[in-house]
């Protein structure tokens, strides 16, 4: 069929100057009406033209099949469940399915795979689980579809060989830093040292992040040298390793400025010695303490939900200064072990010799409290954040106890969550505090959050409502699907004066998903 160029000019120029072609296809139609008949073979010839193309002359795509896959598919619930949540409904746990069917050696039919892929394309944070359970035909999917090319190398390997290192992207680069210094950390630090004064400020930062990795003293010498780094980002880097490496120098120049902040006092009362801390943060800040990494505005709090207090300057200095200080530095300096230093009292070096107001060693016993609580972090000492979580001296800071909870075991983390629950029972606080506890909350956190659901949903005012909601959120993904059952059984036993008020909404909604979870990881039970 042809004539669309003809018809064309017909339209432009008017069909009482140029009379349209006459096409055999064309139905039918009295002559004088030359525009209806325009308009009905324009009509002919689009459907025409969409129906398909002349084949070229060149040689026909070859496209490889697809691999044979060495997982075995979901079992079919499993896969009309996957195809539910894809659809819409519960599609928050999509990441546990995903990374429950890949942890048992399954993986997602090849018929779903387009629509997860298009899922990924989308939200990053899922591709990591996506990447794990599309199996081969994922991977040879996205090779043929550039919108989906995210699950190609989305794993921890940059893709190449040691030519990475001179060719690839920062993050391939840095990937393949980060394996180099897991097997030959010397080699690692000589090819950064050679590149270094070419990097840009944000690439050297990066690079030096992999360092984390066979972190050793053989590392000191280039890190003193990143201190002088003139990217700031580099240069708290630089501090912050040098922190987490024993027996540095950096260690000995923040714990002899540490110890002249905290000096022990001892004193006889009725018969028995007593140790106190005297505290007298820092006067001044110099060059050397900012070379360190210690700015002179340091922020004012310890993490979000852990209070919001402003902190004085002086303050700030001192926490800055613990934070970066070996704690074996304390047990040296008290001869006592981290869960007994932590419950000594505190008082300011300038307090009366009776015992300080709460209100004057309240203050000082945080400063110190938490620069030791970020010690802990930085080093993953498990002894003292064990001292700090159970030695009951930052109940009123929950946002840096909740991040102590990763430096614990994993079998003690429950446990010591729950406790935490309860200090901050019924508290706005509780949303912030329990997002940075990773699921599954099992044992005793589990019984702690039905518990405090329970009692929370019986009388809400409107601000707890709104922290209800918070939380049965994040218990839609982290709580133990089985606790359902106890959350309904203690809702029942309410009292008769709340039997007859409406539940939260947000309450029904996470019974309903935890039983959607429990039926869907039983699907996917060996």
């Amino acid at each position: 069929m042809s004539g669309w160029n003809e018809h064309v000019t017909a339209a432009l120029l008017g069909t009482e100057r140029r009379d349209p072609p006459v096409l055999p296809e064309a139905p039918d139609g009295p002559d004088a009406d030359r525009a209806g008949r325009l308009l009905d073979q324009a009509a002919l010839l689009a459907v025409a033209r969409r129906a398909g193309r002349v084949p070229g002359r060149g040689a026909p795509e070859v496209i490889a099949p697809a691999p044979a896959e060495e997982a075995p598919a979901v079992p079919p619930a499993a896969a009309a469940r996957l195809g539910r949540i894809l659809r819409g409904e519960y599609v928050q746990v999509l990441p546990e399915w995903l990374d429950a069917a890949a942890a048992r050696g399954l993986r997602v039919p090849a018929r779903l795979l387009p629509d997860l892929l298009e899922r990924g394309r989308g939200d990053r944070m899922l591709r990591p689980s996506i990447s794990r359970a599309a199996g081969r035909r994922g991977v040879w999917l996205a090779l043929r579809n550039t919108d989906w090319a995210y699950l190609v190398g989305a794993g921890d390997d940059p893709g190449g060989g040691a030519e990475v290192w001179e060719t690839g992207t920062r993050n391939q680069r840095a990937a393949h830093l980060t394996a180099l210094r897991g097997t030959d950390p010397a080699a690692a630090r000589e090819a950064l040292r050679e590149t270094w004064a070419k990097e840009p400020a944000p690439d050297r930062a990066a690079f030096l992040g992999t360092f984390r990795t066979g972190l050793s003293p053989d590392d000191e010498e280039f890190l003193e040298s990143a201190l002088e780094d003139r990217g700031k980002d580099v240069r708290q880097l630089a501090a912050d390793l040098l922190a987490r490496l024993p027996g540095s120098a950096y260690g000995e120049r923040m714990a002899a400025r540490a110890r002249a902040c905290l000096t022990p006092r001892r004193r006889t009362v009725r018969g028995r010695e007593q140790t106190w801390i005297m505290v007298e943060p820092p006067a001044a800040h110099d060059e050397e303490l900012a070379r360190d990494g210690v700015p002179f505005h340091p922020g004012g709090s310890f993490a979000p939900g852990g209070g919001g207090r402003p902190v004085g300057t002086r303050a700030a200095w001192l926490r800055e200064i613990l934070a970066r200080t070996p704690l074996g530095t304390w047990t040296d300096l008290f001869g006592l072990p981290p869960m007994e230093i932590v419950c000594l009292p505190v008082a300011a070096a300038g307090a009366a010799e009776g015992r300080p107001g709460r209100d004057e060693q309240d203050g000082d016993a945080r400063d110190v409290h938490i620069g030791w609580a970020r010690a802990a972090l930085k080093q993953h000492d498990t002894e003292w954040a064990r001292a700090l979580l159970k030695g009951g001296v930052m109940v009123d800071e929950p946002g840096a106890l909740a991040d102590l909870l990763a430096v614990l075991p994993a079998g003690e983390r429950d446990a010591a969550a729950a406790g935490l629950i309860r200090w901050v029972e019924g508290r706005s606080e509780l949303p912030p505090i329990l997002e940075r506890v990773p699921g599954p909350w099992t044992g005793d956190l589990a019984a702690a959050v039905v518990g405090t659901l329970a009692a929370s949903a019986g009388r809400p005012t409107r601000r707890d409502e709104h922290a209800l909601t918070q939380l049965c959120r994040l218990a839609e993904r982290r709580l133990d699907p089985s606790a359902a059952s106890r959350l309904e059984e203690l809702l029942a036993r309410r009292p008769p004066e709340e039997q007859g008020r409406a539940l939260p909404r947000a309450v029904p909604a996470l019974i309903t998903t935890l039983r959607f979870r429990d039926e869907m990881l039983k699907e996917l039970a060996p």
